[in-house]
């Protein structure tokens, strides 16, 4: 039997994405959790680009980026999260390949350091938002990305729309109910049992820990950081 073991830090949103995939698949695996500044050397062989996850498979191979394993693995293993149209599948690989500008839009918020910054992160986090709304509403009713068929799209989202919900629930701050399509998808999301790598209770404080270690506006507002 393979033997799957996910080299992680305990909140990363990419790492999440993986561990998403492997548990819609059905695959056992188990994770190593690290420490970010506490690297231990055997993860810089296995790690070209210094960051997780890494997948190790039968400790002879060790795959990296989140983008790649989620490839990966719905190339390899059942049911197939990727829509079988090719088109389809097109059109999702363009969405997920938005993440990474994605992220960095949300995470400038919680990260912001001054009234002008939080205002400008906001008017970022709209636009980002209106574009995926746009998108939402043209392809029907969800709940998720391509309707009632869970993908590796909605996967790659999962960690990072759950991340903001905590942060808007932070900051007392409803902008995503301004785009009802993403708030349904949101929530349809962290309402999927594969989406949590930990209870949700324990989660929210983990994350919001990390939230408070920035130093943002928000969280001197809320918590005191």
């Amino acid at each position: 039997m393979t033997k799957y073991r996910l080299i992680s830090f305990k909140t990363c949103p990419w790492v999440q994405r993986a561990a998403i995939v492997l548990r819609e698949k059905k695959v056992e695996f188990e994770f190593i959790h690290i420490e970010s500044g506490n690297r231990p050397e055997w993860f810089g062989p296995i790690s070209p680009h210094g960051k997780v996850p890494v997948l190790r498979i039968d400790d002879d191979i060790a795959l990296f980026e989140s983008n790649a394993i989620a490839e990966y693995l719905d190339d390899t293993i059942e049911p197939r999260l990727h829509p079988q149209d090719p088109i389809a599948r097109a059109i999702n690989r363009a969405w997920t390949d938005y993440l990474p500008t994605f992220s960095s839009v949300l995470g400038a918020v919680g990260s912001a350091k001054t009234e002008e910054a939080l205002a400008s992160a906001r008017e970022a986090v709209a636009g980002a938002l209106a574009r995926i709304e746009k998108e939402l509403n043209g392809r029907g009713n969800g709940p998720y990305f391509n309707g009632e068929h869970f993908a590796l799209v909605d996967a790659g989202y999962a960690p990072f729309l759950q991340r903001y919900l905590l942060v808007e629930e932070l900051a007392g701050d409803a902008l995503s109910r301004g785009f009802p399509a993403v708030r349904r998808w949101a929530e349809a999301l962290v309402a999927r049992p594969t989406t949590h790598t930990f209870p949700p209770a324990v989660f929210r404080d983990l994350y919001l820990g990390g939230v408070r270690q920035r130093g943002g506006l928000i969280a001197q507002r809320a918590l005191g950081a």
